[in-house]
């Protein structure tokens, strides 16, 4: 493996809490932000939540000459309609807009049917910039024709919002079984506490500055998922090899010792992708930039964590688990406690032949 950091030997889990009180003030920012626009009167929506979501209007509309998507794009934004999604389709000058939903949810067909014309008359007057509104090739300098207008109601909305959720806490349960048999449950438990971590300081994000979340932004944080449990993994593989070769040291000392070890690969592959990301972020262009954004802090959030949340977390656990097990009677016939026959307190890992977690002074007690 590629070295960049030779013998770094740096108490990461002595930094401890510096990194959690940063964390949590992360958190409670985005908390925050999501409570004051959700429960203040007359505020916004705890999260700006795009037509996949909402519900709104789709249009389909034929240009008479090439158009590009950013020309469409350009014009909606214009009228006030920043919230629009253009896509193109198979038939050439042809695309689908998207437009966010205009009012309250309404009952009724009749009303559901003036909310779509109300989202038809935003576009046609977005797309005057064009030319003139044509029909069956009338008049000759027409410049584009709408083809069809529908609806996509907020049920669908709910729907699609429930169908991430779910996708997302069973790859997190599935994360949790695999992890869990592979190394132990608290390991297991420390890795989807970082996930959760990542995914909601991203969120924070979004509420905070009212980003857009649509789609590809939903697959951007299950995508961000998957980095931080692989880069939580290796650091928690070298742990256990770690504790096998060295036995009577302190899973304390071995776990910066493995953070340190493995912080070349981290810093390297998150650079690798950060620099990706980054790119896409500055040239993606609208289309790209929440699912870029997205991934753009959900790297940055997910290399911080592997170092400064998943590993403090999974020591302290520990560390209680194996002090819990001390405390618990044996049976008679061994002869009560360990400690009433005056044998060694060490504790050793789970799932290896050594590695105790005893720690030194100034280790781990929180």
């Amino acid at each position: 493996m590629i070295q960049i950091f030779h013998k770094v030997n740096v108490d990461w889990l002595g930094k401890r809490r510096i990194f959690l009180v940063g964390s949590v003030i992360l958190l409670l920012a985005g908390l925050g932000s999501a409570m004051v626009r959700q429960l203040v009167p007359g505020g916004t929506e705890a999260f700006n939540l795009g037509v996949d979501f909402k519900g709104g209007t789709v249009v389909t509309v034929k240009f008479n000459q090439p158009v590009s998507d950013q020309q469409i794009r350009a014009a909606l934004v214009q009228h006030s309609i920043g919230e629009s999604v253009v896509q193109p389709t198979d038939k050439p000058n042809e695309v689908l807009i998207k437009v966010p939903q205009q009012g309250e949810a309404a009952p009724g067909e009749v009303e559901a049917r003036a909310q779509v014309d109300k989202g038809r008359d935003l576009v046609v007057k977005a797309l005057e910039t064009f030319g003139p509104e044509g029909k069956n090739g009338q008049p000759a300098n027409w410049a584009y024709e709408i083809l069809q207008t529908e609806a996509v109601g907020p049920v669908a909305g709910r729907q699609l919002r429930n169908q991430a959720i779910a996708v997302t806490l069973l790859a997190l349960v599935g994360m949790l079984l695999y992890i869990g048999f592979r190394f132990e449950w608290t390991y297991g438990a420390a890795a989807v506490i970082t996930v959760f971590h990542d995914v909601l300081v991203t969120l924070g994000f979004f509420s905070f500055f009212q980003w857009e979340i649509s789609l590809t932004v939903i697959a951007a944080l299950l995508t961000l998922v998957g980095f931080s449990v692989n880069d939580t993994i290796v650091t928690f593989d070298r742990v256990r090899e770690n504790l096998r070769l060295r036995r009577r040291d302190t899973l304390y000392n071995i776990t910066n010792e493995a953070i340190n070890q493995t912080l070349s690969r981290t810093v390297i592959t998150g650079g690798l992708v950060f620099l990706s990301v980054l790119a896409m972020v500055l040239f993606g262009g609208e289309v790209l930039w929440g699912f870029s954004i997205a991934l753009f802090i959900g790297i940055i959030t997910g290399t911080y964590s592997t170092i400064a949340i998943a590993s403090p977390i999974m020591v302290w656990w520990q560390q209680r688990v194996e002090a819990a097990k001390l405390r618990t009677p044996s049976s008679p016939k061994s002869g009560g406690t360990a400690e009433k026959r005056g044998a060694p307190t060490r504790t050793r890992s789970p799932k290896t032949s050594g590695g105790v977690t005893g720690e030194p002074q100034g280790a781990v007690r929180s």
